[in-house]
């Protein structure tokens, strides 16, 4: 990396879940966090890193250890400033779920969380940004270039090659049944590219679902409405979304799509939030027969303790482990490589040829 040395470093919030890729990546070091008497925060390295290059792992989402998304994000900003401290020669954050995504938009009299979160990481010295999926393509130009770099990389690849490996398996079955009988679905008009882009992947149909919020409510949904060129019935559908929040707007779709007699209806998303009440809606959709299964990343933690209390355990969900990926982006960073490769557009038919 520009004839640097480099060096893996964790914070707390997020050792656990990549320390999976440490024999990838020779190993990650791991920071320590201490408290004063009246809970102030401090940050220590505990080797020297003077002029090397740093990617450094964090997390403000729902993490093994339970540090909560307030902490997660101070202990993120310590570590930054540590290791300033010890004269790194550049600061990668690697944040694989970036929390405050969402809180993205300029049009109400509110903080922009995202923006507030990216610029005090460059402020405070960071040069470089890596992540999953953002919300918003957009979101990318809240970062100045001059100061710092952003690299989104799409884990919905993750999503696609496990749908080959686990469901479709051959060419066979991609030509005869997965063209035939599947259809992608959005949650909603703002996510119909991210369903296109699966869709155009497996050559299915597309189905746009079309959603009326109130937006004097967060969260909160007034209508669906299902827009196809095909009939849906007897169809296995798999609604894309980039993250599962509160799920209150795939239970409204699906109680949408139930009339119209798809054979199953699947949930494939990339970010794991699972905000309450989504555990108890995702779990009654199962048992009242209206959802078939639960794709997701373990990009936010599915199953670990916060506050003190485990996240109900949600049936039929399946995780995909995003820890190769994290180790060949790594690599691709410290080698100086082009992240182009990880950006190319996947198609099904090439990705079965090839296997």
């Amino acid at each position: 990396m520009h004839g640097y040395a480099s060096q893996v470093i964790s914070c707390l919030s997020n050792y656990l879940t990549f320390a999976k890729i440490a024999d990838q990546i020779n190993g990650l070091d791991l920071l320590s966090t201490d408290r004063f008497a009246d809970g102030e925060m401090e940050v220590s390295v505990n080797s020297s890193i003077r002029g090397k290059d740093v990617i450094l792992f964090s997390s403000g989402a729902r993490n093994e250890a339970g540090i909560n998304m307030e902490e997660a994000k101070l202990e993120l900003y310590h570590a930054v400033d540590a290791l300033i401290r010890c004269q790194v020669n550049k600061i990668i954050v690697f944040e694989p779920y970036i929390s405050c995504s969402r809180s993205d938009r300029t049009t109400r009299r509110s903080s922009v969380g995202l923006w507030v979160h990216l610029k005090t990481l460059s402020g405070l010295g960071v040069r470089h940004v890596v992540t999953f999926q953002l919300h918003s393509d957009k979101s990318k130009t809240m970062v100045d270039p001059v100061y710092c770099d952003i690299d989104d990389i799409p884990a919905l690849t993750l999503l696609k090659k496990y749908l080959c490996d686990v469901y479709i398996k051959t060419l066979d079955k991609l030509e005869t049944e997965v063209r035939n009988k599947w259809a992608f679905c959005s949650v909603d008009a703002g996510g119909e590219k991210l369903a296109r882009v699966f869709a155009n992947s497996f050559g299915s149909p597309l189905v746009v679902a079309h959603k009326q919020r109130d937006y004097s409510k967060p969260n909160k949904i007034e209508s669906v409405h299902i827009l196809t060129a095909d009939p849906l019935e007897g169809k296995t559908l798999w609604i894309v979304d980039d993250m599962i929040d509160t799920a209150g707007s795939v239970e409204t779709l699906i109680r949408a799509l139930a009339p119209l007699q798809p054979k199953e209806v699947n949930i494939i998303a990339v970010h794991a939030i699972f905000s309450p009440p989504a555990a108890e809606r995702l779990e009654a959709l199962i048992k009242e027969g209206f959802l078939n299964r639960i794709i997701v990343t373990d990009t936010v933690c599915a199953f670990s303790k916060e506050n003190g209390a485990s996240l109900p355990r949600i049936p039929n969900l399946e995780i995909v482990s995003s820890a190769d990926l994290a180790a060949k982006i790594i690599k691709t960073i410290i080698c100086n490589e082009s992240m182009s490769k990880l950006l190319r557009q996947f198609n099904a038919e090439i990705y079965l040829s090839d296997k």
